[in-house]
């Protein structure tokens, strides 16, 4: 079973594009699957959107008003672990609501993980804007020295594939929850914590929409590389002992 987890906060615009690509791309892909959807408090008209969808796809929403991406992604993180009864088969599947990557990367993504890989993180080919193409290739060093996945180049895409015996591993000692930052950050958090329970890791190179570029702004990558930044010195995770595949 892949569990798709994507947080959605005002995202109305892109939100219901990515549902519908999904769909269509998981219907012609021979795994089972199942949705999970968090709206963190959005004040337009997401849910609504969420809503529909939710009555055309195998798809679970959750509101949760008031929680921001790290919350909202630990919350559908730990579902797919109680809905799950075969962790070491099953998976969940970061996608950004933002539809920055389409989800006609899953198959690629998936092949990686039924090839052995318990840690498959996609690596967009190319940034938002040039301000967060810089802060996405400087993201290793920016996070250092408290988290490190040598190998990984993109930290940030907002996608990834994590076998779910991996997560439960990560979990073990986390009774207060399994990511502390937020926004792109926790994600490559996330990245961090599997990696260091990994014993296969694997990257994929995966196209980003050109269109995205219009929501970008250089506010907005100067204020991730400052949260990359604190993170860095913030968190202590150790660095995984497995070697990084490259595709």
């Amino acid at each position: 079973m892949i569990y798709v987890c994507v947080v959605a906060r005002n995202q109305a615009p892109t939100v219901g594009l990515l549902l519908w690509k999904l769909r269509k791309v998981l219907q012609e892909f021979p795994r089972e699957y199942h949705i999970l959807v968090a709206d963190v408090g959005s004040d337009d008209e997401t849910h609504q959107t969420l809503e529909t969808y939710q009555r055309a796809l195998p798809m679970t929403l959750q509101r949760e008003a008031g929680m921001g991406y790290a919350a909202g992604l630990d919350a559908l993180v730990r579902d797919a672990l109680a809905r799950s009864d075969r962790p070491k088969r099953d998976c969940i599947l970061t996608l950004p609501a933002d539809f920055s990557i389409s989800p006609a990367v899953v198959p690629e993504l998936v092949k990686r993980f039924e090839s052995g890989a318990d840690l498959v993180v996609a690596e967009a080919e190319a940034s938002a804007s040039l301000g967060m193409s810089l802060v996405r290739r400087w993201a290793p060093w920016l996070l250092k020295p408290g988290l490190t996945l040598p190998g990984v180049r993109d930290l940030t895409s907002g996608v990834c594939l994590v076998r779910l015996i991996t997560l439960k591993n990560a979990l073990k000692d986390r009774s207060d929850g399994l990511l502390e930052s937020e926004g792109l950050s926790a994600h490559a958090e996330l990245l961090a914590r599997a990696g260091a329970s990994a014993r296969q890791i694997t990257t994929v190179s995966v196209p980003a929409r050109p269109e995205a570029a219009a929501d970008a702004s250089f506010g907005s990558a100067l204020a991730l590389a400052v949260d990359l930044f604190r993170t860095g010195r913030r968190l202590r995770i150790p660095a995984p002992t497995t070697t990084v595949h490259r595709t």
